[in-house]
């Protein structure tokens, strides 16, 4: 561990560069005040109070502010004797007009009541993130079809009025919602949700709506299947309309007219200097990034948008590609060394109640072979559902504890934090290793007690949330963190868990074609677990269209007859809190009268996680017997009698996505099913579900979901979940990369550490987007 003194002189040394270059908040990625959030400024209270709020203040108010930090910073051990922090003046939102540097908070920009909570439910906290949360695809909603021209089948965006809606029940069981919309050329079309009660509150009438869906013609008359929804809330100034329109992922009720705004406001406010000189952007035929930036958010035609799009592809692989140079064998960071001795790993595989799979000894050795090294493990074991990575790590978390170091697991659900502690109190505690439990959920005193047990080494292996990362969690002795990166943490959260360097292990179920996950995860080696334990049977799966939903039901009270439970889960058009829970209500409601004879109950995004973990403890004690949510369950989650899974609306989930909830079945010794309900009967719809039906492998599924990909209605589907790659498609974008990959080369060749001073933009934001995803430090 670094002593006090060690710590001040490495937060000394940022500092003063920032004084020396101007105070323009660049020296530091991510900005001054995410170095502070790091548990480098931990001891030293009177900086970070000094240099509090210093992205809003001015030129000499950031002077000022440095200056006190570095005057507490050079008084000795005694921090508390440094000069008082200076006066500051509020930060108020920006005034029309005025410029905010690209780091600066939400906050400052005008974006309405409530909007900086928001954007921050979206992982959006400074202007940076909001210029770079891309649009996951575009719509050209500059001349919408003539309605008297458009065929049969074919997909098209509508704008227009709610002139007038209704809702029928053509036999129990189906409900559906039809609107009569009247287009601002005086045309009308109908369209129609089945199944779908949730967005009645949307349709109300005089409502402008714009939806996209497949055409129905009946005579003269057009009928829309809906597929998307969108409210438009500002006709005056409207960012929905008349103009290439970028579609953004959001959740919680947050519409795509205020994302549209957020970012057309951020684009105005933020200076676009460009960290690749002009003659490099000549070479590769970019364009600059200001034009990048306005162009994929609001593309004034389709050669901007693709001209944009090129470029922050090439920025996207440009940096991962200086990454994962920087990170090569030359440099090496040292972590910690174990013994990981033959006979500790015999002793653990003997106190296990099953045989480890040759896949899963092939990991381990992976592992084992990484923690005798000097250099600092930081390696992603990927396998199935199911595939067994908890156990694997639960041999390293042991084998680091036989060397004397303590271990920690960082899960990001109270649930599952729970459901990962007790299955290491079942490996381990025959071991006699100490596993402790630290989550949001305790009690202060109980809190308080397990962290002074920590600080004191009195527990070998933690297991937390982010309770784990606190500023009051010390460890005496963290040799092996591992992190279940099934939704990725924050950057400076996981980076508080590995401030003292310990060896990293990362699990995730999400398969990636491998290809991906070695540039993707560039700073992580890569491990899979690609083997079931025996005894697993694999789950059957069966596609259906919406109209035999009775049938699928039918199916699911004969399990329940059984003595079996079931999942009951279903996706919104554009997710809402209070939408969910009337979707979830309306579901359960249906499922009623649908199955009289079984006991139902739901989980939806309202409830805290106190109430979910109290919801999923009654249905693992089988005190009801189907499940109706929403939101997606919890990943990980293990109730054993539960063999059915019915997923409405397949269409509007990801692959993968499909693939992990039908992982929650399937986790007894009774055969399990996972029944697809396909709201949409497109081929396309078709052929990507099939995939789903016929496989049972996470890889397979991943490269065919690659292959099937294409570019959207315009351009851009993202690569869900792979960091660093917003825009950039690895199946495609050969002749990009190798561009990227040159002018990486060219750059270190001629300044290995990108010391000179026209390169210091360019890697501030290295710095930056490497830390977003980073488990080593760079540069």
């Amino acid at each position: 561990m670094a002593t006090v003194a060690e710590m001040r002189e490495r937060l000394r040394r940022p500092l003063a560069a920032e004084l020396a270059s101007g105070c323009a908040d660049r020296v530091v990625a991510g900005g001054v005040e995410r170095l502070l959030a790091s548990p480098l400024a931990g001891p030293f209270p009177v900086v970070r109070e000094a240099l509090r709020g210093y992205a809003g203040l001015d030129g000499a108010g950031r002077e000022e502010a440095l200056k006190a930090a570095l005057a507490a910073l050079s008084g000795g051990d005694d921090v508390a004797k440094a000069p008082p922090a200076p006066t500051r003046k509020a930060v108020p939102t920006a005034a029309p007009g005025e410029r905010l540097p690209v780091d600066a908070e939400v906050t400052r920009l005008d974006t309405g009541p409530g909007g900086a909570r928001k954007l921050g439910s979206l992982g959006l906290r400074t202007l940076r993130d909001v210029l770079h949360a891309y649009p996951h695809r575009h719509e050209d909603r500059r001349a919408l079809p003539d309605l008297s021209e458009v065929e049969e089948g074919q997909k098209v965006t509508v704008e227009g009025r709610v002139v007038a809606k209704s809702r029928r029940t053509p036999k129990p069981g189906m409900l559906v919602l039809d609107v009569t919309l009247e287009t601002p050329a005086g045309g009308k079309v109908r369209a129609n949700w089945f199944n779908q009660p949730w967005i009645e509150r949307q349709l109300r009438e005089g409502a402008r709506l714009v939806l996209t869906g497949r055409v129905k013609k009946f005579g003269k008359s057009v009928q829309l299947g809906v597929e998307h929804l969108e409210t438009v809330e500002d006709a005056r100034e409207s960012l929905s309309t008349g103009r290439i329109v970028g579609v953004y992922d959001s959740k919680d009720g947050i519409s795509q007219e205020f994302l549209r705004r957020a970012a057309f406001r951020a684009l105005q406010a933020v200076p676009l200097d460009d960290y690749l000189p002009a003659h490099w952007r000549q070479k590769y035929g970019l364009t600059d990034l200001g034009d990048a930036l306005w162009g994929i958010h609001f593309p004034e035609d389709e050669a901007h948008l693709s001209r944009a799009d090129a470029r922050l592809r090439f920025d996207e692989y440009l940096f991962l590609e200086l990454r994962v140079l920087l990170q090569g064998e030359d440099a090496v960071l040292l972590g910690k060394r174990f013994q990981a001795t033959g006979e500790d790993i015999r002793r653990f595989e003997t106190a296990l109640p099953f045989e480890l799979t040759g896949a899963q000894r092939r990991v381990l050795l992976e592992i084992t072979d990484d923690m005798r090294s000097e250099r600092q493990m930081a390696r992603l074991v990927q396998g199935d559902v199911g595939s067994g990575k908890t156990a694997v790590a639960a041999c390293a978390l042991y084998l680091a504890v036989r060397d004397g170091y303590q271990g920690a697991l960082m899960a990001p659900t109270e649930i599952l934090a729970r459901q990962h502690y007790a299955n290491l109190v079942g490996y381990l505690s025959k071991l006699d290793v100490r596993v402790g439990l630290l989550i949001g959920a305790m009690t202060p005193k109980q809190k308080l007690e397990m962290q002074t047990r920590i600080a004191e080494g009195d527990v070998d292996v933690v297991v937390g949330t982010q309770a784990l990362i606190q500023e009051n969690v010390r460890f005496d002795n963290l040799g092996l963190a591992v992190v279940d990166e099934e939704h990725r943490f924050g950057v400076m959260q996981r980076r508080r868990l590995l401030a003292g360097r310990p060896d990293v292990l990362v699990m995730s179920a999400t398969p990636i074609p491998r290809s991906l996950a070695l540039t993707a995860y560039g700073d992580l080696e890569l491990s899979i677990i690609d083997e079931l334990p025996p005894g697993r049977t694999p789950v059957e799966t069966k596609l259906i269209q919406d109209t035999h939903r009775q049938q699928a039901y039918g199916f699911v009270m004969r399990q329940i007859r059984e003595g079996r439970q079931a999942f009951v889960v279903t996706a919104l058009i554009e997710e809402n809190e209070n939408l969910e829970l009337l979707a979830a209500t309306q579901l359960a409601d249906d499922l009623k009268v649908i199955l009289p004879e079984a006991r139902i109950d739901l989980l939806h995004g309202k409830m805290s996680a106190a109430e979910k973990e109290d919801v999923m403890d009654r249905f693992r004690a089988r005190e009801f017997d189907a499940l109706v949510s929403t939101t997606v369950i919890e990943v990980g989650v293990d109730v054993p009698n539960a063999t059915v899974m019915v997923i409405e609306n397949a269409e509007r989930f990801g692959l993968s996505q499909l693939h992990q909830l039908r992982g929650r079945v399937g986790r007894g010794s009774a055969q399990s099913y996972c029944v697809l309900i396909a709201g949409e009967h497109s081929k396309k719809t078709r052929q990507r579900l099939k995939i789903i039906e016929g496989s049972t492998d996470g890889f397979v599924i991943a490269e065919a979901d690659l292959k099937l990909r294409g570019p959207g209605e315009i351009r851009g589907t993202r690569q869900s979940g792979i960091p660093d790659l917003r825009l950039g498609d690895l199946a495609s974008d050969v002749e990009i990369i190798e561009k990227a990959r040159e002018l990486a080369k060219h750059i270190l060749a001629h300044d290995p550490r990108l010391e000179h001073p026209r390169l210091q933009y360019l890697k501030g934001e290295l710095q930056n987007r490497s830390q977003s995803v980073a488990f080593r430090e760079v540069i």
